[in-house]
């Protein structure tokens, strides 16, 4: 009587592709935190409606269209624009500068990192109301100013409509450049010592090295900072309604402290929702098109 060798039993697969419904629960919130109230926004962006009535009337495209003859709609683009690049560019340039510094062998570099990462952690808000004292008429810097003699320096930072905005934006870089640096440090500290060896043996100088060595391996961590700065700048609002409440006048409105001012102060809130899709829209269309040149550029760089 033969007998056949036992044969191995076929190991079970255990890597499979998981169940679908392990995904429902985050669905359905996905769906009923953002997806919902994203359609029913769009919808009552064609309504008249109040925000407090259950009766409202189809406007079709009037909402759009007056944003259009709108000189304040027209002006908060313009100012949300303006912020955005300013922001992303200045907060970029300290980031990148900051980073170059405190990636040296200096001994406090560790302390220096943190006391320039701290501003980040605090919140937006307590930040800009904590500036808003110190650029007042009677504030820090005035007082500052005066006590070392630059009188003639003394400005009403948040109530001259020439330099309101652009305050917003020291505040804002100031509180978020360490956040750029800390992006640029670890792009910096990912490059292999030996590049750097190899470079300084070929006699290249420190801005030449950075300029043509180092510059090209940052490209992912300035498509980082990039985004991040350019969609912030875009939807900002804490620090503007905070610091000025878009003043004075409308000197310093955003789309978003219109949104805000138009659904809670006037009332429009089938105004404000049309606002609120035309900054989707915006948002949508210049961190895709960004994020396409970036990593493009990115492609090319590796």
């Amino acid at each position: 009587m033969t007998t056949t060798p036992n044969r191995p039993k076929r190991a079970h697969r255990t890597g499979g592709v998981p169940p679908w419904w392990l995904a429902a629960p985050a669905l359905l919130l996905f769906a009923f935190v953002v997806l919902i109230p994203s359609v029913r926004g769009v919808y009552y962006a064609f309504t008249d409606w109040d925000g407090l009535s259950p009766d409202f009337s189809w406007v079709w495209f009037a909402n759009f269209t007056d944003m259009v003859g709108d000189p304040n709609a027209r002006q908060a683009v313009w100012h949300t624009l303006l912020i955005a690049v300013a922001i992303t560019v200045i907060q970029n340039g300290f980031g990148l500068l900051l980073a170059l510094g405190v990636n040296t062998m200096i001994k406090s570099r560790n302390v220096l990192r943190v006391l320039l990462f701290a501003p980040a952690v605090v919140t937006p808000i307590v930040t800009a109301y904590l500036w808003r004292n110190l650029l007042g008429p009677d504030g820090a810097v005035n007082s500052l100013l005066g006590a070392v003699g630059l009188d003639s320096w003394r400005q009403d930072w948040l109530g001259d409509p020439q330099l309101a905005l652009w305050s917003i934006v020291g505040v804002i870089v100031w509180q978020f450049a360490g956040y750029s640096m800390v992006i640029f440090l670890a792009g910096l500290q990912s490059v292999p010592k030996e590049i750097y060896e190899a470079a300084a043996i070929d006699g290249t100088g420190p801005v030449r090295r950075f300029w043509w060595v180092v510059r090209p391996l940052l490209a992912p961590a300035f498509t980082i900072n990039l985004m991040l700065s350019i969609i912030g700048g875009i939807k900002l609002f804490d620090q503007v309604y905070a610091l000025t409440g878009g003043g004075p006048g409308h000197a310093t409105d955003t789309i978003s402290t219109l949104i805000y001012k138009e659904a809670f102060t006037f009332g429009e809130f089938g105004y404000s929702i049309a606002l609120a899709v035309m900054l989707t829209v915006i948002v949508a269309v210049v961190s895709s098109g960004q994020y396409a040149l970036l990593a493009r550029r990115e492609r090319a760089a590796s």
